[in-house]
């Protein structure tokens, strides 16, 4: 759910390109934001996927299924897309046409995502918490 809605009720276009930036990165992650959990960490998805973007280890973030499937560029490219997909605020998001765009545009020239949107540390109860399976 993107921030403009979830904090103030206001739904738009950019809303839905949060959301598609939400899903391209549980895609390329294998991970989905909502029971994501990185030992010794307590950052969501969206949170993690920025750390390592702005450490310069962004490749970290791809499914390991995908290794070898994709070139490291095309994956990067995805990455750095996904991320300006959930920047907290609207404005500086894309709009899908120009997301759709960039992924026929091999040449597109694309902007350094800021941080992104609920990259706000949880509890370690939290991940626990959304991490314990039941029997």
């Amino acid at each position: 759910m993107s921030p403009e809605y979830a904090v103030h009720g206001h739904y738009s276009t950019k809303s839905d390109v949060f959301s598609f930036g939400v899903i391209l990165l549980e895609i390329l992650s294998g991970r989905k934001n909502a029971t994501f959990c990185e030992p010794d960490c307590s950052l969501d998805l969206l949170g993690y996927a920025w750390e390592l973007w702005n450490d310069g280890r962004c490749m970290e973030l791809m499914d390991p299924t995908l290794d070898g499937l994709c070139p490291e560029n095309d994956m990067m490219v995805c990455i750095q897309l996904g991320l300006l997909c959930v920047q907290e605020s609207a404005g500086n998001r894309p709009s899908m046409s120009e997301v759709v765009s960039i992924f026929s545009n091999e040449r597109a020239s694309l902007a350094m995502p800021k941080h992104s949107a609920y990259s706000t540390l949880l509890s370690a109860a939290d991940c626990s918490i959304s991490t314990k399976q039941t029997p």
